[in-house]
């Protein structure tokens, strides 16, 4: 294995996308895209999609290392929304995502450029559903946002390589069936309802009975250790977690795992000696940062050295 370089969500933001893989050593020839390394390849971790305003170019780029075998990609939770938004339902006629004014919005940046129903649009978002919600090697293992190993593996034994077809598509965007939840899971990461008599408000004020989960905090002891994004951990109870949600954490002795999704800021850490998040609000005013995977580097993820920004 060559080192791999990591670029994690990239929303549309493609001065950005350029500006890292130049840094990183990659540059295009007229024969496509080159590296000093012939070995050297990339992983991306989804969402190249919506926020920023060159979301065509993005996919283009993308699209032109994947497909000349220098890089592979998985999908994020923005291009299951979209495929959802651009996909209706057989019995009904009706989209599987809502077009709400919310839904609009979040996903503005990518009609700019893509018409509903448009030929340009349907070869793109064919392009989406053959990302893999998942991708794993015998060194590492790369998710968007939470890699659960029942999850996982319940997935690699329904869809192809963990790649949805039209029909499992469909039924992801259906709460009462198992693909939605699986699919949920895997690109927006869990979350969990509070013991009775608990809750909390958002950084928007909004009382909320449920938490995110640290999926990756193999240590986590207690609801405060485990929550993310509580404006005041305070709220939390500081009791010990039932069993069955310590087990759902990310073992110690796995392979590392890269994810993004969760618009970190700040300088980057890691989140475990096998965990990498590196979602550092690129698709806003962030960097948009990539670890080295370099050969041999298996056990752990503990180089902030690798990290570029």
């Amino acid at each position: 294995m060559g080192t791999i370089d990591i670029i994690p969500d990239i929303h549309g933001q493609i001065a950005k996308l350029r500006a890292a893989l130049g840094a990183l050593g990659w540059r295009r020839s007229p024969a496509g895209w080159i590296h000093s390394d012939p070995e050297r390849t990339i992983v991306f971790l989804g969402d190249f999609i919506d926020r920023g305003p060159e979301n065509r170019a993005v996919i283009h780029l993308v699209r032109d290392l994947i497909d000349s075998g220098k890089a592979r990609g998985i999908m994020g939770n923005h291009e299951l929304n979209a495929l959802h938004f651009h996909t209706v339902q057989p019995g009904t006629g009706q989209p599987l995502r809502a077009h709400s004014d919310k839904n609009l919005r979040q996903h503005g940046s990518f009609l700019a450029e893509f018409a509903v129903g448009a030929r340009k649009t349907r070869e793109a978002l064919s392009w989406m559903r053959s990302l893999p919600l998942f991708l794993e090697t015998e060194g590492f293992r790369a998710v968007h946002a939470c890699w659960i190993d029942n999850s996982i593996n319940r997935l690699r034994a329904i869809a192809a390589n963990g790649v949805l077809s039209e029909e499992q598509l469909i039924r992801a965007a259906d709460p009462a069936d198992e693909f939605f939840h699986l699919a949920e899971e895997i690109t927006k990461g869990p979350e969990h309802r509070l013991p009775d008599g608990f809750a909390f408000r958002d950084k928007d004020g909004t009382q909320r009975d449920h938490v995110r989960l640290q999926w990756w905090n193999a240590g986590a002891g207690t609801w405060r250790d485990i929550a993310i994004s509580v404006p005041v951990p305070d709220d939390l109870p500081d009791a010990p977690l039932p069993r069955t949600l310590m087990a759902q954490t990310y073992p110690a002795h796995e392979r590392p795992v890269f994810f993004g999704h969760y618009w970190l800021s700040g300088d980057p850490v890691l989140q475990g000696p096998n965990a990498l998040c590196l979602d550092y609000s690129a698709g806003r005013d962030g960097p948009l940062v990539s670890y080295e995977l370099h050969p041999g580097e298996t056990d752990n993820v503990k180089n902030l050295s690798h990290f570029q920004i």
